[in-house]
């Protein structure tokens, strides 16, 4: 099937290739178009603002969590009913997980759906030089096809026109328009990233970029490009569908508790779970009849003065774990299950309190990287011996109160130890990696069928028999 397709990569990080992608899918949609987005790599923060300017759900592909063959499924899944697709880069267009071949990079995404590329370049300061960047980045992998350029951070028209002059009289890839510097379509920055979505809290910012869009960028070259790739030889990935609803699982969903892969949930859907979302920061206790919490990344560090005073959801957090109820957290949702979160400015803020360790944020203490997760014995993930990827991305570091058990232990794309994850007690799995299901499905599986076990305990509870 032909899907209109086109990748927006940078020439490094920070050149503002999402301001780029986001004024180019809200202006697509404001033309009436039915628009895909994607994000290449490990981001949760992207795709919210992805999501919310074209009004459809991003999807994340990753050549190594997922490989060329579930990548092509997922996309053509998500992109069949759509008019065109947005790919959104990582890092700059050749950077991956190795200095040597392209693992993990936004150019092995576009090699593997066969997609061109519009490559963005901060323009601020330059001239004449744009063309041997792009001569460079246009010839460094013949099998890449970077058939686009788009500069940002222009200073004027006349800025742009050298720009293009430059680039059109010494390359053969066409130059399609530009974006001003302008605070009023930059999106605030922190340490995970960008401020999420869900916080932007308006729509105004997204009719914003796509007026900039309009206005200086040729969108109909852009859908040119993007209808230029060849047919792409997929098939649509097929979850199972079990539309019967055996058990319930909280999902903790707000400013606090917002990393999710969209898979990650379809799959617990599949198995037969009905998800029902919950507030640890507003709502009093955790949704009645639920058999399993999973509580996602996020920035619950940004929130500890909250999630602390909530006591009564803390309270029934710690009575359910006390039950025997299913309970699997990644990274910020980790966090909140130790007794207490450090900020930045050193305040200790109480949490749960279900593992006797306090989670310290460290500015300098960056943990970043791809990881295989390996189940050491039985746990709600599964077997012994099982293996899932994903990825870690904190600045926050475990302070042990005692000794803890640990439910698997992580290599990185080399294959060296990254030492042990998952804080385990009896139904409950806290990991710092963010796990991508559908590199091993069978977690989804385990943890619905863990719910399972403990569904009749919570019923029982939750009508006062107990």
């Amino acid at each position: 099937m032909n899907y209109p397709r086109l990748v927006i990569a940078g020439t490094s990080s920070g050149v503002g290739k999402t301001t780029v992608t986001l004024a180019i899918l809200a202006a697509l949609r404001q033309r009436g178009r039915r628009v895909q987005p994607f994000k290449a790599g490990p981001d949760f923060i992207d795709p919210g603002h992805h999501t919310a300017a074209t009004g459809r759900a991003s999807r994340n592909l990753d050549g190594w969590m997922l490989g060329v063959d579930l990548n092509r499924a997922l996309f053509a899944k998500a992109a069949a009913d759509a008019e065109i697709s947005i790919i959104e880069g990582m890092m700059g267009l050749f950077d991956g997980s190795s200095p040597v071949n392209e693992i993990g990079s936004t150019a092995e995404i576009a090699k593997q759906l066969d997609a061109p590329v519009l490559l963005v370049i901060d323009g601020s300061a330059m001239a004449r030089s744009a063309a041997a960047m792009v001569s460079g980045y246009a010839q460094f992998d013949p099998a890449l096809r970077v058939v686009g350029v788009l500069f940002n951070r222009v200073n004027s028209e006349g800025h742009y026109q050298l720009l293009k002059e430059a680039v059109e009289q010494h390359t053969n890839v066409a130059v399609v328009g530009y974006l001003r510097q302008d605070q009023a379509v930059t999106i605030s920055d922190r340490h995970l990233g960008l401020v999420t979505a869900m916080e932007q809290g308006t729509g105004e910012l997204y009719d914003r970029l796509a007026k900039a869009a309009a206005d200086t960028i040729d969108l109909d070259r852009i859908e040119s490009l993007a209808g230029s790739c060849g047919v792409l030889a997929a098939s649509p990935q097929l979850v199972k569908q079990n539309r019967q609803h055996t058990v319930r699982i909280g999902v903790a969903q707000d400013q606090a508790f917002c990393f999710y892969y969209p898979e990650n949930l379809e799959l617990l859907e599949a198995e037969g779970a009905e998800l029902v979302p919950f507030s640890p920061l507003t709502d009093h206790a955790i949704p009645d009849d639920v058999a399993m919490l999973y509580l996602g990344g996020g920035y619950p560090e940004l929130h500890g003065v909250a999630l602390a005073e909530n006591i009564t959801m803390r309270t029934s957090i710690r009575e359910f774990a006390g039950r025997g109820g299913t309970i699997y957290a990644e990274c910020g949702g980790m966090m909140y299950l130790t007794q207490a979160i450090r900020d930045f400015e050193g305040r200790s803020h109480e949490m749960v309190g279900l593992f006797p360790a306090e989670a310290v944020m460290r500015k300098p203490g960056l943990t970043l990287g791809y990881r295989t997760v390996t189940l050491a014995r039985p746990c709600i993930l599964g077997a012994a011996g099982l293996t899932a990827r994903g990825h870690e991305f904190h600045y926050s570091t475990l302070v042990l109160k005692e000794p803890l058990t640990h439910a698997c232990g992580l290599t990185d794309v080399q294959g060296e130890s990254k030492g042990p994850d998952g804080l385990s007690i009896s139904n409950v799995v806290a990991l710092y990696t963010h796990l991508h299901f559908s590199s091993q499905p069978q977690v989804a599986a385990s943890l619905v069928a863990s719910a399972r076990g403990t569904k009749g305990w919570n019923s029982v509870w939750q009508g006062g028999t107990r």
